[in-house]
């Protein structure tokens, strides 16, 4: 065991996966610490910044009004989605290492 690995194992601000933006695969992190914890991020540095209030309400307020409809509408993405497809399988062989 390095020095370094125990520099670099002992706080880990986010985990990288993958994710879809509109067609393509991309990077993207899983923060595990703070407010944001849990939630994908397109930067790591996104982890540490404030909730935006505004977004939250909106969102709440989308999720009241269409939520039945928006899980119809994921569900069907995540499963015939060539892109969401990839992601699907690459995130699952991230797991496995």
């Amino acid at each position: 065991m390095f020095i370094s690995d125990l520099i670099t194992d002992g706080i880990q601000e986010a985990k990288m996966i993958f994710g879809r933006k509109g067609k393509q695969v991309v990077k993207k992190y899983r923060c595990t610490f703070g407010r944001k914890k849990g939630r994908i991020v397109s930067n790591p540095s996104v982890c540490s910044a404030p909730l935006d209030i505004k977004k939250r309400f909106i969102m709440k307020k989308m999720k009241a009004r269409m939520g039945a409809r928006l899980q119809r509408k994921i569900k069907f993405t995540k499963k015939y989605n060539p892109a969401s497809r990839r992601v699907r399988a690459l995130n699952k062989s991230l797991r496995r290492k």
